[in-house]
């Protein structure tokens, strides 16, 4: 079974990829492990019935090597959670998700990656971090314009297509408003998924990507997030307040 053309396309344009077998593609991600420049790196297996899509087990070794606990009660009940949630295991030390439909493999490389990142962070981290409001003050700008237009807004909406992603925000208009607020270069990197799955399935949409800021996501990817979004912008209440107005005008 080989690979749809316009799925390769996809593929190639947001991720490195190599071809280390007819059946294995190893897909170099931009997200990276926290504290370090390793790439986190997905591997899709090409089986009889299916393909696997996996991180080859390098999260928990370089969890191991910061001196982390993968076996922690924490990690264990993430584990659960993502596997009931996400569709992706925590076997052996690999994480690794299975699927037939090739329309799924793009955003489950995204999910697997994610997934890789968290690991890492839970299995080395010694205190909860900070709850981040970004997401908040970016909800309070999308309620207040959406109020203010009488638009009708959505908050946590599943997309209408393959792969299970979800807008922070959606409002609806004659082009619907998809919100991304992206506080990492994961959640960019889905913006820029949720975009192209727009344009190949045609569907009316406008994708608006609302950064945390260019630190959090990395400069480069911010840059060419613009050619790869309907819009990508650093947060600025006042900004985007008008942003909206314009768009939804």
């Amino acid at each position: 079974m080989d690979l749809a053309p316009g799925l390769k396309q996809t593929i190639c344009a947001l991720f490195e990829v190599h071809e280390d077998s007819a059946c294995v593609q190893r897909i170099i991600t931009p997200p990276e492990y926290p504290g370090s420049s390793d790439k986190v790196v997905i591997r899709v297996r090409q089986r009889p019935d299916g393909f696997e899509i996996d991180e080859n087990g390098e999260a928990t070794l370089y969890a191991c090597l910061s001196g982390g606990d993968v076996d922690s009660d924490l990690v264990q009940r993430w584990a659960e959670d993502l596997s009931q949630t996400a569709g992706v295991d925590f076997c052996d030390e690999t994480l690794i998700a299975r699927l037939t439909d090739l329309r799924l493999i793009a955003p489950t490389i995204f999910q697997v990656a994610a997934a890789a990142q968290q690991l890492f962070a839970l299995a080395t981290s010694h205190k909860e971090r900070a709850a981040n409001d970004f997401k908040d003050r970016v909800t309070e700008v999308v309620a207040e314009i959406a109020s203010a237009l009488n638009l009708p807004w959505h908050s946590q909406v599943e997309l209408p297509f393959a792969g299970n992603m979800v807008a922070d925000h959606l409002i609806e208009h004659s082009t619907p408003l998809i919100v991304i607020a992206a506080s990492s270069t994961t959640r960019l990197l889905e913006a820029e998924v949720i975009h192209m799955q727009y344009l190949y399935t045609r569907q009316p949409g406008f994708v608006l990507a609302i950064a945390e800021s260019e630190l959090a996501v990395g400069k480069k990817q911010f840059k060419r997030a613009n050619f790869y979004t309907g819009k990508t912008v650093d947060f600025s209440p006042p900004d985007l307040k008008q942003l909206l107005r314009q768009q939804l005008h």
